[in-house]
């Protein structure tokens, strides 16, 4: 079986060395709460629940699946007791508002538990990870009644929450759903109509399900202006609150997966549902983009804790499998053969699945600060700034994350030759729930349009320059000194052409538009290559003085400094291609017709 220890000392070095958390936390309103005892306790408590409940359920959840019998789904054995643990250790309420029964601690303090739950068992991960989503939606769009009925439960754990966007005739373009909202006489809505690929739609682990539904009122305007949300739970609170009546909400049927076979995703079935309206008639995107945004940022996660997990695994059987000799002569005289770990291309595959998992961590965790300043900063340019830069980086969070977290969760099979495809090891399946990570909650071609289409060129790239501008202030600090020139040269280089290749992006666009879809994965690859880098960067400094001053810790501060250089030697030039393709255009892309693609089919 797969094992998993939680990089407390790596988490240690980014929240406290490099990005001063404890600084941030005394900053926010009650951050005092967040005390580096308290937040060490967290760490730790969640690093044990991650590796000692969830790891062992992790394969043999992936084994067994879910089961639907009578329109109720079973989930695997001993998913339910796990989270009977979870709710009871108060893991849901731990950033949520103590006005509604939360503990009141720092979003980033969730997001890091997130990263934990994600590499040991995804799949049962996922059916309480849209709840967080659902009640933020509700927090910030819900009448008082409904905060009172559903919040309380959400926060808790003891009710879990949904989205229900997708139909089976389409997709991201929402402003095409059939799910239609009809008024009833009490005030509520009869919603009917068809929603797939709902994660954690049914299960057996909670009490009730509050399902947030995208539908269409009778007098709605055509396309995406005429959504509205509607809360639907699967029972109707009774008038003290508890789980009533049945409602109209049923799965139909589980879809079969190529991963996260644990969870169940669901087609579900609403026939005459009873709903409540959510937020304004004809504004239900609007709302639903609260939890679509969370949820963005929990699926950049997803690919974080599975390349961490892939290389943990990877990097202890490298140390462990004999094979042949190191070039330069044996290493390790004693034994038939040296570890693989001393062969040039395992290292290779090793320092990618590790500068993957630790830039990614740096990423989520500057992230996670703009969310904290968001949700809870006293000062508004501060939260104005925050909120920018937070828009600027959730697309690259989800899509790059989960991109290169694809891409280490492949090495780690490598790593493995043979043994990867083999599933007792658990390597195989690290891939296969990957796969998914880069398609929900938006594709990564849908997160590329959102960054360079809607962040970037829709602001006139002011959302872009909050960074760039925040990049070029780090390289002109840092410019004499001479240590850290082999990480900042490169990167201000970087930083400016940045800029310039999206204005030349933009140019190109007033002339055809279809210059802007052309361009926006390359883009996005780009701007995520970079601004690891950035990252990077800032942890070789925090590196290199804390060597300075000398460490009791030096072998940590050293891999530190060579991950970085591995970084900027070996991953970082894929920028190049990055910007070859952007500058190449759409010409060769558009210049076939939709019927030349087949030709040569033909008999």
């Amino acid at each position: 079986m797969p094992d998993y220890q939680a990089p407390l000392r790596d988490l240690r070095f980014v929240m406290d060395e490099m990005l001063d958390y404890p600084a941030h936390y005394a900053g926010l309103p009650a951050g005092e709460e967040a005390s580096p005892d308290v937040v060490a306790a967290i760490l730790e408590e969640g690093a044990r629940f991650a590796r000692e409940v969830l790891l062992p359920l992790n394969q043999s959840g992936d084994r067994e699946g879910c089961r639907l019998e009578g329109g109720e789904v079973k989930a695997p054995k001993g998913f339910k007791e796990a989270y009977a643990q979870y709710v009871e250790g108060g893991w849901p309420s731990l950033a949520a508002d103590p006005a509604q029964g939360g503990q009141g601690l720092p979003h980033s303090l969730a997001m890091v538990l997130s990263e934990m739950i994600c590499a040991t068992n995804l799949a049962w991960g996922m059916y309480p990870g849209l709840s967080h989503g659902a009640a933020d939606a509700l927090r910030h769009h819900g009448t008082d009644a409904q905060k009172a009925t559903y919040l309380t439960k959400l926060v808790e754990g003891t009710w879990t929450g949904t989205m229900c966007l997708t139909e089976p005739h389409c997709g991201t373009d929402l402003g095409l759903i059939k799910t239609r909202a009809l008024p009833t006489d009490d005030g509520a809505y009869a919603i009917t109509g068809t929603k797939i690929f709902i994660s954690a739609g049914e299960h057996d682990l909670a009490e009730n399900i509050v399902h947030l539904v995208l539908a269409k009122l009778p007098d709605a305007p055509e396309g995406s202006k005429g959504i509205s949300l509607f809360v639907v739970p699967k029972f109707l609170p009774d008038a003290d609150g508890n789980p009533g009546e049945r409602n109209g909400v049923v799965c139909g049927s589980l879809e079969h997966k190529m991963g996260i076979h644990g969870n169940a995703t669901c087609v579900m079935n609403f026939d005459g549902a009873k709903g409540f309206l959510v937020g304004a008639p004809n504004k239900g995107l609007a709302c639903m983009f609260t939890m679509m945004n969370a949820a963005r940022i929990g699926v950049g996660i997803q690919g974080l804790g599975l390349a961490e997990a892939s290389f943990q695994n990877a990097l202890a059987y490298a140390r462990d499998r004999l094979q042949m000799r190191a070039l330069s002569g044996p290493q390790a005289p004693e034994k038939a053969a040296d570890p693989i770990i001393v062969h040039p291309d395992v290292r290779r595959m090793l320092l990618t699945q590790k500068a993957f998992a630790e830039g990614g961590r740096m990423l989520v965790l500057y992230t996670a600060q703009m969310i904290d300043i968001v949700e809870h900063g006293s000062d508004a340019a501060e939260q104005e700034r925050a909120e920018t830069l937070l828009g600027l980086l959730t697309p690259i969070v989800k899509a790059f994350l989960t991109e290169v977290g694809f891409e280490a969760t492949n090495e780690g099979v490598q790593v493995f030759g043979g043994h990867g495809f083999i599933q007792e090891w658990g390597m195989e399946q690290l891939v296969r729930d990957a796969r998914i990570t880069r398609l929900y909650e938006g594709t990564t071609g849908i997160q590329a349009l959102d960054l360079l289409g809607r962040k970037v060129l829709m602001s006139q790239g002011e959302s872009l320059k909050v960074f760039t501008k925040e990049i070029h202030k780090f390289c002109q600090a840092e410019e004499g000194n001479t240590a850290l020139a082999e990480f900042v040269r490169p990167l201000a280089k970087l930083n400016a052409e940045w800029g310039e290749l999206t204005m030349g992006i933009g140019m190109k666009a007033m002339a055809d538009r279809e210059e802007v879809g052309a361009a926006s994965v390359d883009y996005l690859m780009y701007s995520g290559y970079v601004t690891l880098a950035y990252l990077f960067a800032r942890a070789a400094r925090q590196a290199q003085a804390t060597l300075a001053e000398g460490s009791d810790d030096a072998a940590f501060y050293r891999g530190k400094l060579n991950t970085a250089r591995f970084y900027f030697e070996r991953l970082l030039p894929r920028t190049r291609t990055h910007k070859q393709a952007i500058e190449a255009g759409a010409e060769s892309l558009m210049a076939m017709s939709a019927e030349d693609f087949g030709r040569g089919f033909e008999l």
